[in-house]
């Protein structure tokens, strides 16, 4: 199947149940697809914890448990396969190539790196951090390479290490969104690894005129710059996306360390707990939850709720029972999580499809494209890579 047949489909069957995907558990309390699947509503509330916490870790497990209540899913998780790309044979690292880089993320550049053609024209790094990326293209395929980077801090690591280690390779401190910084895409190979959102799709929507060579991009953070609703980047993509439905395709915590996700739990438990208590004094409403300062959960819960009611407006009553709003905050993210299983079995195929909508748009913009894995999830579930290499007709129009 082609990409363009691929998002078209997948586009129906999203379309067609986003009654599931939609509603966030979080703020909605009993999403409306509990009164049309009674069936899976049983289900979900009869599942032990330890069954919701494996489901949570092992997304096909949980798909496979799903489908007897959403035969749909199994079309969805089809469409959503994507094949590893060809990988080809890395030379050697030389004595301390690698330092300074985090195991993760140095198995992640090598990954990238080896499941994309040799480079032959001079390279640029988008949103380069510290160069990583950068610098083993450079000492790979024996090539100039251009870092942009707009944070100072990392445009002097990332320098630094060059030099340490002989790179050709110049840091350019700039931002990636202004048309300064884009002018540094023309002539290049442009490689974006886990480039968040805007600075993602950026490339895309001014490949036509920027005169770039070829693309290899992995995106990431779709919800982050983008506008409300989301404005998609091939003509054929029609889903309207807000910012909530955006940030569910990267909800994933495979990677995450066990330490985080109890943080998370506990976080989550105290936001909803406050949330009970402030429908007790003032009823039923909807407000976007702002995020909350670190720093504020360090304390007690009475500390946090205080705190958060002072910024959120809310008279608390004089003596609230503490113990047990925390105790509705808990029972309430066990319930939250339940229903997070449903919503979160679609977020594969979301996520595909804003892939295929930036594949496509480069396509549209004069690229012949491949897209692909290029690592298992277990090393990043941001695991997808779009290749584009310039058509020769399309020259001329840059």
């Amino acid at each position: 199947m082609n990409l363009r047949a691929r998002l078209l489909e997948l586009q129906t069957l999203l379309a067609e149940h986003e009654e599931i995907w939609r509603p966030a558990p979080f703020h909605s309390v009993s999403p409306r697809w509990r009164d049309h699947r009674p069936a899976l509503a049983t289900a979900l509330e009869a599942l032990d914890d330890e069954a919701v916490k494996r489901f949570g870790l092992d997304p096909e497990a949980c798909a496979d448990w799903l489908a007897a209540y959403l035969p749909a899913l199994g079309m969805v998780n089809k469409l959503s396969e994507v094949p590893a790309l060809p990988a080809r044979s890395l030379p050697a690292s030389r004595a301390r190539e690698d330092d300074g880089m985090p195991g993760r993320k140095r198995a992640q550049v090598e990954a990238f790196v080896r499941h994309i053609p040799a480079t032959v024209t001079p390279a640029l790094e988008w949103c380069a951090g510290k160069g990583h990326l950068g610098r083993k293209v450079a000492l790979t395929d024996q090539v100039p390479v251009v870092s942009l980077e707009l944070n100072p801090a990392l445009c002097a690591d990332a320098k630094s290490l060059a030099t340490r280690k002989g790179v050709d390779q110049e840091i350019l401190c700039a931002d990636a969104l202004t048309a300064s910084g884009h002018e540094h895409v023309r002539g290049r190979t442009v490689f974006a690894l886990h480039a968040c959102g805007e600075l993602h799709r950026s490339l895309v929507r001014k490949a036509h005129t920027d005169g770039a060579e070829a693309y290899r991009i992995s995106p990431c953070c779709y919800h982050l710059g983008s506008e409300d609703p989301y404005q998609p980047l091939s003509s054929d993509a029609s889903l309207m996306l807000d910012a909530s439905a955006l940030r569910l395709a990267v909800t994933e915590l495979v990677t995450a360390p066990e330490r985080d996700r109890t943080r998370l739990a506990r976080d989550q438990a105290w936001k909803l707990g406050f949330i009970a208590l402030r429908t007790e004094v003032e009823g039923e409403t909807r407000r976007p939850f702002r995020p909350v300062p670190a720093a504020w959960f360090d304390g007690s819960f009475d500390d946090f709720c205080r705190r958060l009611a002072i910024r959120e407006h809310v008279r608390l009553p004089a003596n609230p029972a503490w113990a047990d709003w925390e105790h509705v905050g808990w029972k309430r993210r066990d319930e939250v999580l339940r229903l997070e299983l449903v919503r979160h079995a679609f977020r594969r195929g979301l996520e595909l499809w804003l892939v295929l909508d930036l594949a496509l748009g480069l396509g549209e913009r004069g690229f012949d494209v491949v897209l692909g894995r290029f690592c298992e999830r277990s090393l990043t579930p941001r695991n997808l890579l779009v290749i584009g290499q310039r058509r020769p007709d399309s020259r001329t129009a840059t």
